[in-house]
């Protein structure tokens, strides 16, 4: 999710959201409540990724439980932006829903100046999907064995050292801002185009330090190629034992994973949306499902959805703090 021009971010995601209303308006009448119809599960993100993975893993046994076809749309672009301008534009029958990020629901409403979407009030959050445990990792170089060392290291270098992210308002970037807030660390943030480009800097030593979701950094961390410090979870992971969760280290505002979850437009009859999140809590537990999960590194949720709107927003405050601090404004 890189810094995006004004102007591309919003002609982007005003078409997508007047295909949105289009397609809203040539609807048949809303449905009974609680009735399930055909639907599309928008992703925001390019296929491949975990975003995708998860909502492929989802929609077989999904259509299966529901009784009505799930078919997986890749909408790519504006930081996530223009698929949910097209979920939020859509109308409120359960045939439009989205997958929704920490990024599109957390991060964007807290870095952007204009979003075309109201994180907190234009969607019916439905269920957390999955929690993606976060990790920090230092190139092998560093000469530090854990997180104590870490920050002895750092604060004797005050702005010396840097750490890499996929660009400027992603994750990685709020999660470093949010480690240098509450430790009182100066590092430099250095920005990439894309997680490639930010892994393949760090893996070449000449920027040390990243802050990446577990599953992207494992197969390096199990190579050697990257040392890991801490874990954003609520308790140790079995694939890395050693490392404590930023919690153990009493930095419990870093401890919050990302996550992937399950919105639709605003104004969802209630019914509709508990029916839907019973049938994807009941899909979580199938071990397929599970078994396909954990091989990008995340772990089944369900929540609730007065849960997530919850947690929806506690992100997006959370990420405002971040923000302000860093003074992070794209626009």
């Amino acid at each position: 999710m890189n810094l995006i021009p004004r102007r591309r971010l919003l002609i982007t995601c005003g078409a997508a959201a007047c295909l949105g209303r289009a397609a809203g308006a040539r609807a048949q009448a809303q449905a009974p409540a609680g009735s399930v119809r055909p639907l599309r599960l928008l992703v925001p993100f390019a296929a491949g990724g975990a975003t995708d993975i998860t909502a492929r893993a989802l929609a077989g046994p999904l259509s299966e439980r529901l009784g009505v076809p799930v078919a997986v749309e890749n909408r790519p672009g504006a930081a996530g932006a223009a698929c949910m301008a097209e979920v939020a534009a859509a109308a409120p029958d359960g045939a439009t829903l989205g997958v929704a990020t920490l990024s599109t629901h957390g991060v964007n409403p807290a870095v952007y100046r204009q979003l075309p979407y109201n994180a907190l009030e234009g969607f019916t959050p439905i269920t957390e999907i999955v929690k993606a445990p976060g990790v920090l990792v230092v190139h092998p170089g560093l000469p530090v064995r854990d997180f104590a060392q870490f920050l002895q290291h750092v604060k004797a270098r005050p702005g010396q050292l840097a750490y890499a992210s996929p660009g400027n308002g992603t994750i990685g970037h709020m999660w470093g801002e949010l480690l240098k807030s509450s430790t009182n660390l100066r590092m430099n943030h250095v920005p990439q185009a894309g997680a490639a480009a930010a892994v393949a800097e760090v893996l070449a030593g000449r920027v040390p330090v990243y802050f990446d979701q577990v599953a992207s950094s494992l197969p390096h961390l199990q190579a050697g190629r990257l040392r890991a410090l801490a874990v954003s979870w609520n308790q140790r992971l079995p694939v890395l034992p050693q490392v404590p969760t930023y919690g153990e280290l009493s930095l419990f505002s870093n401890n919050d994973p990302s996550w992937f979850g399950l919105v639709g437009p605003a104004r969802m009859p209630a019914l509709l949306a508990r029916r839907l999140r019973d049938a994807v809590a009941a899909v979580l537990q199938d071990t397929r499902v599970l078994a396909r999960l954990a091989e990008q590194g995340l772990v089944a949720s369900g929540s609730l959805p007065e849960e997530f709107a919850a947690q929806i927003r506690k992100e997006v405050e959370k990420m405002r703090r971040v923000s302000r601090f860093a003074r992070i404004t794209l626009d």
